[in-house]
This record gives structure tokens, C-alpha cells and sequence, in this order.
């Protein structure tokens, strides 16, 4: 698949007429004779196509005087790949919509963060998604609206605020004209709703937790995914309890609790939050951090063109790379890392959590802090570090600039230009340097040819093991380099490749 796939107008045909799920998200159907929009796999006879017209987002569709569609509904499709696999101002920005910045900091300050002016920003987005930065997030803030909608029973009033709504008229409005129904008569439509007053459907027995459902495309495989997550858990941040990971999220207006559990066709997700207004960022970060936008189709057609690849790819394909929710964290981690077993890292965390992290209340189970915010970690007295002097010093250092803004890792961040600001900290090497761009920063092409773990995998599959050599060898599996690092750990016996029991 490709940039701008919605000009190409047989393909995107020949996608609606085979349902092909793997399409949803890449491009938006409008039907000009019902003005109704939907995902490329609607269940419904596919129009004639004189009367289709596609568009690359759901916000383009919804300035066009298109309303979703009622039985494939379309807002709740995965997100387009693109913005996971570009590093350009447009991907940029749109992973910064999807974290909330509009809503926060408006325009201006999704711009800021990009270093361009609102005017570039408007311009590049209307070019590319055929809507406006405010268009795109208000599409959102709909989509944030309808999920509250169907899965509480909150007030409207009270989830108007929470999407980020700035009145109850312009929420009613929106609701309105995006999914041509009242608030109350999309609750009354919410699949598997009883009649019963006062019901929750998908709440848990937590007070104040949200249950919901994450898409993803298949193929996924979880062994890894959350095998990784699991085998590196931070005690008091972060456990594997009764099938599922959980973990404590540090978000925009308080804290939260994540609890995420691998199902067939979607990833169950239950929310726990102090704040109902950092239920898009709770999301977006969640999804991130198991990267479920990913595209595993594309992914694997394209390392299955090595030989030596191909069998590892189709004994177990959809493999994806076990992300973050929390970049800084990620870097921080990583150092505590250096050098050290997996379990004296997670030793070495779970210490400076409890010491310095902020305390969390969790009436499910074992997580109790968040981890430290750099400033915490910055503030220390080096000596009190169990580790040694150079770690010290490239822990410390690290933290000082994330607290002081001289490094920030975020979303937006470009990547290349983070590489370079990383390798020139002390302690920093291009080990490091490459997994916080993998796993934290989300580059899909990053790569760890000194990685002993890689380097083992190589020899044994009759591959270059030399970092030289497979770094040669592996620009034929460009750009989903990240991909295949995950498909030679595999091959190891290590507990970060087995979802756990």
C-alpha cells in the first residue's frame, strides 16, 4: 500500500467490492447517492462505483457532508498505518491529534511542536487529508463522544466534557451531523445495549473503569508483543495478572491504569482514570504502545522475500513491536538496562519506582506507582545509585535534559534528529540509541545489528553476523527493519518471546 491510496481509484474499488478489511483505515468510501461514508470492508452491497468517490480521512469525509455509516461504522476502524511509518510534518502531526494536542494547546501549538507556522501546518494536512488540523480532531473528539456514548452511562453532559466538547450544543450538533443521530438515540442503537435503565455495557466491576474494544489488522501474533511487555515489567508499575498486562499511565489532566488482554479479532482494553478528559490519550498511547496500526500484511509480504526470513515469518506471522506509553520512561529504562540481565533491570527500576515514583491506588492488584518523572530521577544524589559511575552519570544526564526540555521524546519527534541528539549524551551508543528509536520513538526501520540476541539468531539461520555484514544484508528488509528484529528474537528461547501463562 501506498501514500495518497484514496487518488488511486481502481484499487480502491477493487478494495470495496472484496471487503478487504486490510484496507480500512488507508482510505473512506463516500457514497454520493446516500451520503453515507464507510470502511472499505462495509458488510453492505457495495455501491455502483460511478456513485463511490474515497477520501483519506474520516474528517475529509465529514467536511464533505458525508455521516457514517450505521453498520460498518467507520470512525472505529484502525488507524491508517502511514502515520506509524513516516517521520514527515503530516504523520508528526497526526500522531499529535491522535495524543489529544489539538484539544489541549489548539493549532498553535500543535505547529509549535512541529516547528512551522499554523499557516504550513494547515496547508500540508488540507493537501494530504482534505481537512484542516481542527477538522481532524474535532472527527476525533466524535469518535471519543460515540465510545462514551455506547459504552457508559454517563451523564451527556459529563461525556460532552470528557471528548472534549467545548459547549453541550456543539456536542449535540456534531454527534448529529456525523452519525445522523441524537446522543440518546446513538446510546439506544449501541450494540449489545439491554433495555434496562442505568445499565453499563462494557463497564467492569471497577468503579470508574471504561471496557472497550481495540482493533487491530489482522494477522497479530501477542507471544511477543506482550510476552516482551511482561518478561520487562517494572514491579509496581507494570504486572501480568489473570491473562492480561497491566500498567500505571502518567496522562495529560492525572493518572490512569491500562489493563490490556490479547482476544482473536481485538485487544479487550479497560481504563481506569481520574480524569474522563484523558480518555483519547489513554487510547492513542495504548494502541501505540501495542502498534496496532501496523499493516502485518505488507509487513510480512516484504520480509518473506529473504529465504532465510521466510520461514520465521510464516511459522508465526503478525508479529509487532512492543512499544511504550511513555517515551522518556522508555530512554530511561533503556540505560537502567545497559549492560545488565533483564532482571536486574527490572530490579533496578522497580527500586527507583517505589523510592521516587508517584504513588497509585489500583483496588485490582499489584501496581502501585507511576514511574519517576525525569525531574524526580534528576534531583537525585548520584551515590544513592546502585549502579556504576557511568551509568550514573548517563542516567542523570539523560534526566536532566528530559526535565529541562533540552531533549524531548515524544510522538512528534523526528528521528533521525533524535538519533543524533541521543548519541551525543554520555553513555550513549548505537545499541541504545536504536532500540529507544524502535520502541519508544516508533521508527519501523530501526535496527540492532550488535544486538548479542540478534547477532546469535544470524549465525544460526545461515545469515552475516558481523554488524557490518547484516546491516547489508538487512537493506533488503528496509523499511520494516524493526519487524525483523522481532522475527530473529523469536528464534531464542528467552521469555520475552512467549505470551505468558
Amino acid at each position: 500500500m501506498q501514500k495518497g491510496m484514496h487518488t488511486h481509484r481502481e484499487r480502491c474499488v477493487r478494495a470495496v467490492r472484496s471487503k478487504d478489511a486490510r484496507f480500512d483505515g488507508w482510505f473512506f468510501t463516500a457514497v454520493l447517492t446516500t451520503r453515507i461514508y464507510c470502511r472499505p470492508s462495509c458488510p453492505v452491497v457495495p455501491p455502483k462505483p460511478e456513485n463511490m468517490t474515497f477520501y483519506p480521512s474520516a474528517a475529509a469525509c465529514q467536511q464533505a457532508g458525508f455521516r457514517a455509516c450505521k453498520r460498518c461504522r467507520p470512525d472505529t476502524s484502525p488507524g491508517s498505518p502511514e502515520w506509524n511509518q513516516r517521520a514527515d510534518a503530516v504523520a508528526r502531526a497526526m500522531r499529535l491529534i491522535a495524543d489529544g494536542v489539538v484539544d489541549r494547546e489548539g493549532v498553535p501549538g500543535l505547529a509549535a511542536r512541529l516547528g512551522y507556522s499554523t499557516r504550513q501546518i494547515e496547508r500540508q494536512l488540507r493537501a494530504e487529508l482534505g481537512a484542516g488540523p481542527l477538522a481532524l480532531a474535532r472527527a476525533q473528539r466524535a469518535q471519543t463522544a460515540r465510545l462514551l456514548i455506547e459504552t457508559t452511562s454517563l451523564p451527556m453532559a459529563e461525556i460532552a466534557f470528557a471528548a472534549g466538547f467545548s459547549s453541550i450544543r456543539t456536542f449535540n450538533d456534531t454527534v448529529r451531523e456525523v452519525f445522523a443521530l441524537s446522543p440518546s438515540g446513538l446510546r439506544t442503537r449501541a450494540p449489545g445495549r439491554t433495555a434496562e435503565p442505568g445499565t453499563r455495557p462494557g463497564a467492569s466491576g471497577t468503579p470508574g473503569a471504561l471496557s472497550l474494544r481495540l482493533p487491530f489488522r489482522a494477522p497479530l501474533n501477542p507471544d511477543n508483543l506482550f510476552g516482551h511487555l511482561a518478561a520487562t515489567a517494572v514491579p509496581g508499575v507494570e504486572e501480568w495478572r489473570d491473562g492480561a498486562y497491566r500498567r500505571t499511565l502518567r496522562l495529560p489532566y492525572g493518572h490512569g491504569i491500562a489493563t490490556l488482554t490479547p482476544k482473536p479479532d481485538h485487544i479487550a482494553c479497560r481504563l481506569t482514570l481520574g480524569d474522563l478528559r484523558d480518555l483519547p490519550v489513554a487510547i492513542s498511547r495504548c494502541r501505540r504502545m501495542l502498534d496496532l496500526d501496523a499493516d502485518p500484511v505488507a509487513i510480512d509480504d516484504q520480509l518473506r522475500t529473504d529465504p532465510f526470513l521466510a520461514p520465521l515469518v510464516d511459522k508465526a506471522p503478525g508479529r509487532r513491536v512492543p512499544r511504550t506509553v511513555d517515551e522518556g520512561e522508555f530512554a530511561l529504562r533503556a540505560v537502567l538496562g545497559q549492560q545488565v540481565s533483564t532482571a536486574a533491570a527490572r530490579t533496578h527500576a522497580g527500586r527507583l519506582a517505589v523510592a521516587h515514583g508517584e504513588p497509585v491506588d489500583d483496588p485490582e492488584g499489584g501496581l502501585t506507582h507511576l514511574f519517576p518523572a525525569p525531574g524526580a530521577l534528576a534531583a537525585l544524589d548520584p551515590e544513592s545509585l546502585a549502579m556504576p559511575r557511568t551509568r550514573r552519570t548517563t542516567l542523570l544526564t539523560l534526566a536532566g535534559q528530559l526535565a529541562d526540555g533540552t531533549l524531548h521524546l515524544g510522538v512528534e519527534s523526528d528521528w533521525e534528529e533524535t538519533r543524533g541528539r541521543l548519541l551525543a549524551l554520555p553513555g550513549f551508543g548505537p545499541w541504545t540509541v536504536d532500540v529507544i528509536a524502535m520502541r519508544a520513538l516508533g521508527d519501523p526501520d530501526a535496527f540492532l545489528p550488535t544486538d548479542l540476541g540478534i547477532r546469535r539468531a544470524a549465525q544460526e539461520l545461515g545469515l552475516p553476523s558481523t554488524p557490518a555484514a547484516l546491516t547489508a544484508r538487512a537493506a533488503a528488509w528496509r523499511p520494516w527493519r524493526a519487524y525483523a528484529v522481532q522475527y530473529l528474537w523469536a528464534t531464542d528461547s528467552h521469555p520475552i518471546n512467549f505470551l505468558p501463562v
